[in-house]
Order: C-alpha cells, then sequence, then structure tokens
C-alpha cells in the first residue's frame, strides 16, 4: 500500500524446485516474518513451484523458521483452461513456465497437486459445470471454490484456515478411510482396492491402461517381491510415475489407487487393475511373498534390497 519497501534478486543456490525453496526461499520469509514490521506475509512462488515443500518445512521443522505459520494456501487456476490444466498433457516447457531446462513435469501433475494440497482454490472466471465439479473432486472437502475474487475473505485467510495435519491426510499416498462422495455431474471417480499385490510384470504392461489418459490417479501399491516397500503410484494427464516410498512399518499391505476423469474409460481402467493383480492360481503356488532377486522395477524402484 505504501510502494515498495525492499527489491532483492538473489541468485538461487540450487537449481532443484524442492532444494531452492527450503534453502533459499524459506530463510527469506523467517528473515521478513522476524523483522515484525508485518502482521501477514503473501508468497507468491514460481509458477510450477508446489507450496507443500514451504508448509512442510514450516510445519514438521518450526526451528528453521521460529516466527512463521503458514495460514493458508490458495491455489487460483485460469478459469478457461480448468480440463486442460488439471487432465491435459500439456508440459511445462511446452507452456513456457518450467523451473528448470530439464523440467520435464507435466502441467497437469503439476496443477492437479496443487489443487490437492489448497485449503481454497480461486478460478479467474466460472468454468464449465464439470470442469467445477472436476476441482471439487481433487480439492479436499469442503474447500472452498470461488470464481469471484470479491468474495476471498482476507480476514480469514490471513488469520489461519488450515489444518495441516488434514491437508496430509488427504494427499497421503497411503489413505486407509473412505472417501467423500461426489456431487452429480460428468465427473467419475474410481477407488480401486484390494489387499492383494500387483504382479510386477503385468503392471509394466498395463501401465499404459491403467495410467494413461485424461485422467487424475494416485495411491499406492505393492509388489510380492518387495513385501516391505510402500510402492507410489502418481499419474496426470497421461503421465504416470511409480516410485518407492515408506516402508508398510509392519502394517497391512494393501493395493489402492483412485482415479478422476471425465471422460468415457472408467471401465477399461478397472479391467487394468484387476490384471494387475495377483490371481487365486498365482497365490496358490508361489504364496503372497516371493523370493526373487529380479522384477523388472529397478528402473523405477531401484534393485531389490531384501528378497523374501
Amino acid at each position: 500500500m505504501t510502494g515498495i519497501v525492499e527489491h532483492e534478486e538473489i541468485n538461487l543456490a540450487h537449481a532443484c524446485v524442492s532444494c531452492a525453496i527450503r534453502e533459499d526461499i524459506v530463510p527469506t520469509l523467517e528473515r521478513v516474518a522476524a523483522q515484525g514490521r508485518w502482521k501477514s506475509i503473501v508468497a507468491c512462488l514460481p509458477i510450477a513451484a508446489e507450496a507443500v515443500q514451504v508448509c512442510r518445512v514450516v510445519c514438521w521443522a518450526p526451528r528453521n523458521a521460529p516466527h512463521v505459520a503458514i495460514a493458508a494456501v490458495v491455489t487460483a487456476l485460469d478459469g478457461t483452461t480448468v480440463a486442460g490444466d488439471l487432465l491435459g498433457d500439456d508440459l511445462l516447457d511446452e507452456r513456457g513456465i518450467a523451473t528448470a531446462e530439464d523440467d520435464r513435469r507435466g502441467v497437469a501433475e503439476v496443477s492437479s497437486a496443487m489443487v490437492e494440497y489448497a485449503d481454497l482454490v480461486s478460478l479467474t472466471c466460472e468454468p464449465d459445470p464439470d470442469e467445477t465439479a472436476l476441482v471439487r473432486a481433487l480439492a479436499r472437502p469442503r474447500v472452498p471454490v470461488v470464481t469471484d475474487l470479491s468474495a476471498l475473505d482476507a480476514v480469514a485467510l490471513t488469520t489461519g484456515i488450515r489444518h495441516h495435519e488434514s491437508v496430509e491426510h488427504w494427499v497421503s499416498n497411503v489413505r486407509r478411510g473412505a472417501l467423500p462422495p461426489l456431487d452429480s455431474s460428468g465427473v467419475w471417480r474410481l477407488d480401486l482396492r484390494s489387499d492383494r499385490s500387483f504382479h510386477p510384470l503385468r503392471l509394466q504392461d498395463e501401465i499404459v491402461n491403467l495410467g494413461g489418459g485424461p485422467r487424475r490417479s494416485r495411491g499406492c501399491f505393492w509388489v510380492p517381491t518387495r513385501p516391505n516397500a510402500v510402492c507410489v503410484w502418481d499419474g496426470a494427464g497421461g503421465q504416470a510415475s511409480i516410485g518407492a516410498g515408506q516402508t508398510w512399518k509392519g502394517g497391512q499391505p494393501m493395493t489402492r489407487i483412485t482415479v478422476v476423469g471425465l471422460d468415457d474409460g472408467a471401465a477399461e481402467i478397472v479391467q487394468a487393475f484387476n490384471r494387475c493383480l495377483l490371481t487365486d492360481e498365482e497365490l496358490a503356488s508361489r504364496g503372497r511373498l516371493w523370493n526373487e532377486p529380479w522384477d523388472g522395477l529397478e528402473p523405477w524402484l531401484g534393485p531389490i534390497s531384501h528378497v523374501a
């Protein structure tokens, strides 16, 4: 309101966006907050940088920024391109918004994750009803979705509407509870779940059918060759990635992937999911845990460290 108080350009010490936020942006927020000149700070991150990095550093390691508390995370979308941004196959560098030369992430991968992590989603205009329903299907239950900027409650946002544990539960790769019902619309959601593992080779055969197309999918699975590993599934806009997360820590392994879309491909996804699961014959002949030194998933999950 009074003009520019400070303008400083810093060459980031890290090309990795996550590292740069942790090592450069969070300390800057702490420095500004510690001055005590302002009650609230609006941090506008680079367009393809997710707020999850700031929030987790501040909430999980408060000593790194003792003067900073996260009041709210707001995600803004162009109301005219909602479906394309959340489910399309454009890459960030094709839009000119990549964070680095080697940033090959998809627009849908980034924007879907941002919506899921937000405390409020703001759209520049009223989209198609199905697109609004798509945003609400991805966003946490009861998160406001506004299309009129005058409807933003600045007092509430700066006072604090965020509950970090609830957000982290919503975006967790391993979700065991029931999902909230969807509003009746053109949006569909599959909640594919089983206590059986994926066959590691059939998973590779079906990954295009399971993770391709204009959909958002995420969750977890396990394979009999790596029974202790929580395998993470993350897909959007036709791109799908798998990786190794934490261990099950003595909990019951599970396979659960949720898929959200607007097209007519839901039935094929269900069939692909079922084909990936171990069959009754395989369980009877080989059991739930397999003693194998190789399963073909090494490029994504690394070598098998402990043979079952």
